[in-house]
């Protein structure tokens, strides 16, 4: 049986030795196009300056391979990657519950709450839960998310209507487009 630590696929692109291919297309520290050479004549290019030969491209006919200080080039990876990561936005779903008989300063509150999860540009989950007795007057839980939504229309666009799912009636809100351009021309 082999140990495990054989068994480890590695990670990145191949390097040196790990190579395992006659021909290679090279490309020089500086970018330069070096044509299609053996792998030893690639690897004693790699050596005699003192770099790697590490393959960028293995699926190409010949694979491509550059010359590089690996360490450097991992990093830059990273920092790639790094950059791409902190320029992604992570959209969260926020949810309010209400209920037929909230009252006013209380959907207030709640409005509140929802304009400021706009600005982080949130999307906004409402839901009016009925209880009892209440499933007979859905018409109020309708008229209690349109009080809220004409109190957040300015910077809010509804995603279709209000849809019932069991005994509550849900709606999603998304910032509106408008807001966003109007505060970066301020």
């Amino acid at each position: 049986m082999r140990p495990q630590s054989q068994n480890k696929v590695p990670e990145g692109p191949r390097v040196n030795q790990r190579i395992r291919v006659p021909e290679v297309r090279l490309i020089d520290y500086d970018g330069e196009q070096l044509g299609v050479v053996s792998i030893q004549t690639a690897l004693a290019r790699a050596e005699e300056r003192g770099l790697d030969l590490v393959e960028l491209s293995p699926n190409a006919k010949p694979p491509v391979c550059k010359l590089v200080d690996y360490g450097k080039f991992k990093y830059q990876q990273n920092k790639k990657a790094q950059e791409v990561k902190k320029k992604q936005v992570s959209v969260e779903v926020k949810e309010v519950s209400l209920t037929p008989n909230t009252s006013t300063n209380d959907l207030q509150t709640k409005q509140n709450h929802i304009k400021k999860w706009l600005d982080q540009k949130n999307r906004i989950k409402v839901s009016v839960k009925f209880r009892g007795r209440e499933m007979a007057h859905i018409d109020l839980g309708r008229k209690i998310m349109q009080v809220l939504y004409d109190g957040i229309a300015h910077c809010a666009s509804m995603e279709g209507e209000p849809k019932m799912e069991g005994r509550r009636l849900i709606a999603m809100f998304i910032p509106k487009l408008e807001t966003k351009i109007k505060k970066a021309t301020e």
